[in-house]
């Protein structure tokens, strides 16, 4: 940034301020991951560094190379849903509830994430 701006006072070229551009851009993507990670313990996966590691990217990403082990992830899912809702009906379960309805959580949260990738492939 420093030498950028050095650049940028003396004479500058098209490709400085490219760059200069370039990093702002950057620097507000990063500065909204970390917004958003502090405001609610979640990034939103816009920045560069960070974009191919989501959940999402890498879903995304089977679906384009292997539909089918998308698909059976997605049943997983599914499966494990349905196998959560059971446990917290069921009485021998008692001292685990809050542990089913954490995964319970976090299964249906995942299933919305392939929802929402499926949903954008069809609508392509």
């Amino acid at each position: 940034m420093k030498q950028l701006d050095e650049s940028l006072e003396r004479k500058p070229q098209k490709h400085d301020i490219m760059d200069m551009v370039e990093l702002r851009i950057r620097n507000l993507q990063a500065f909204d991951e970390l917004q958003s990670f502090n405001d609610t313990g979640k990034f939103l996966y816009i920045h560069p560094l960070i974009a191919h590691q989501s959940e999402r990217a890498q879903l995304e990403k089977l679906l384009q190379t292997d539909p089918q082990e998308f698909l059976r992830l997605h049943k997983n899912v599914t499966d494990n849903i349905r196998r959560y809702e059971c446990y917290l009906k069921r009485a021998d379960r008692q001292n685990k509830r809050t542990q089913d309805k954490e995964n319970l959580r976090r299964h249906r949260e995942r299933e919305s994430l392939f929802k929402a990738i499926l949903q954008k492939f069809n609508s392509k």
